[in-house]
């Protein structure tokens, strides 16, 4: 999907807690929010099974959207011939780290 679809959803959530931003992805409207919120699951069990962390203490730390490469296809149009349609696709990081106890 497309890298402005994706960034409106990421600066909502960046910078918050692990949990505040499985609250706010679940009830976003947008159909951005279904991918970012699997990627965050999945940064959070890597974080938890990789590094022993604890899930609670997690934040989002940093978070970018890069534009990749487009999809490029072709529409069959009238009389024989086509309209070329390019369908933009992105990157997405995320990067969470555990709060520090003071």
């Amino acid at each position: 999907m497309s890298v402005f679809k994706v960034q409106r959803v990421i600066d909502q959530i960046r910078g918050r807690s692990y949990e505040e931003t499985l609250m706010i992805l679940e009830l976003m409207p947008y159909r951005a929010s279904f991918p970012i919120l699997k990627l965050v699951y999945s940064a959070a069990a890597n974080a938890s099974h990789n590094m022993g962390l604890n899930e609670a203490d997690l934040f989002i730390s940093k978070a970018e959207v890069n534009g990749g490469p487009f999809v490029k296809k072709l529409r069959p149009r009238a009389r024989g011939r086509s309209f070329p349609i390019k369908r933009p696709t992105c990157h997405i990081r995320i990067v969470l780290k555990e709060k520090s106890k003071s």
